[in-house]
């Protein structure tokens, strides 16, 4: 659909927002194509192919069933490292489970064929264990390192927060898997007893963005506190986030999370925000188009309705800058990423008007 693109002022100069698709049903994640076209995944459970001029595709058949309510549904879609020669993407979804839900991540080859696509040879590798009833926090960002392997994020479910503290459980994780669903050797808990050896990181809430940093190959996270408390976070193996023992939010009730802000052998958030603006999405920015963001950190806003700025100091240890975009447009921002092109890419969260944004240089 064309409409007139939006003039904005930002510390990279004049920018302009481009609607370049909408009507999209609570789209969730996206990511490019070879060619430049786009996959985004709708939650209550389609996969749509973009083309750059805002042509929404049919469905793309052979998705899993999910499980479409709350916070539930078709979640990240990520390409494997070698799409160009294999085709093949992998996928988190909530997938129901006699009578509950557990965020699971399934791969197949993306085959099109006379104007059609479909995924072919679906197989799931991965289930977070134990599976719960209740449509919340399901994490499910999906981050391919440099080593091939694969991040996973895992929400504790809500309802079982404490379960986040726990080794034997995949609830409140981030879990790191081969590109077929096997333990890497490395693993921190592979060899522990009781342990899910899965797991990479723990004490987590509920996280929505994770990036790899092309200048470190170090790992980053965004999550969301309760009220208060959203973390930025650099995950290292086995460490432990704090989460509900330590947090910087208090509960929805204005009760009291825990045991305060810190604690022994728990890490503290490179950063944190309170109130909260209910993060999603995370990405590094690596292009020439927008040069005085080369380097730079985003990620988006729910409750909070916005694009974030951080900027990293040189060691890429801490957030030295912060600039708040697109505040005020009444969007929830569910996604972003860099295109091809250089320009920021973003997807507003909304069941039956969801927009795909692009962002760059004014004219």
């Amino acid at each position: 659909m064309a409409q007139e693109p939006e003039r904005i002022d930002s510390s990279a100069g004049p920018l302009e927002v481009e609607t370049v698709a909408a009507g999209l049903a609570s789209p969730w994640s996206l990511a490019f194509l070879p060619d430049g076209r786009m996959l985004v995944t709708e939650r209550p459970g389609r996969l749509r192919i973009v083309s750059r001029s805002g042509t929404v595709s049919a469905p793309v058949a052979g998705v899993p069933p999910v499980f479409a309510r709350g916070q539930g549904g078709l979640l990240d879609v990520a390409l494997a490292p070698d799409f160009a020669s294999s085709g093949r993407l992998y996928l988190s979804y909530a997938e129901p489970r006699e009578g509950a839900s557990g965020t699971t991540v399934a791969r197949a080859r993306l085959v099109e064929q006379g104007g059609d696509a479909r995924l072919e040879g679906l197989e799931i590798i991965f289930r977070q264990q134990p599976a719960a009833a209740g449509g919340s926090h399901y994490g499910s960002r999906l981050a391919f390192g440099r080593d091939g392997t694969l991040f996973v994020t895992l929400g504790d479910r809500y309802s079982l927060r404490e379960q986040a503290q726990q080794l034997s459980s995949h609830i409140g994780k981030i879990v790191r898997i081969a590109p077929d669903g096997s333990v890497p050797g490395d693993n921190p808990f592979r060899t522990r007893n009781g342990a899910r050896p899965e797991i990479w990181s723990y004490g987590h809430r509920n996280v929505q963005g994770a990036a790899i940093d092309p200048a470190t190959g170090r790992l980053w996270t965004i999550e969301h506190g309760a009220r208060g408390g959203d973390e930025l976070n650099r995950p290292e193996a086995g460490r432990n986030y704090g989460w509900p023992v330590i947090t910087y939010g208090r509960d929805y009730s204005g009760a009291r999370i825990g045991e305060g802000t810190a604690k022994d052998g728990m890490e503290q958030p490179v950063k944190y925000w309170d109130p909260s603006f209910a993060p999603s999405g995370l990405a590094f920015y690596t292009g020439s188009l927008l040069p005085a963001w080369k380097g730079d950190l985003f990620t988006g806003g729910l409750s909070g309705q916005r694009l974030v700025r951080l900027r990293l100091d040189e060691a890429r240890e801490r957030v030295v800058g912060e600039e708040i975009l697109l505040a005020g447009r009444g969007q929830r921002i569910r996604d972003v990423r860099q295109g091809p092109d250089g320009a920021l890419w973003l997807l507003t969260d909304d069941p039956s008007n969801g927009r795909l944004l692009r962002l760059g240089p004014a004219d």
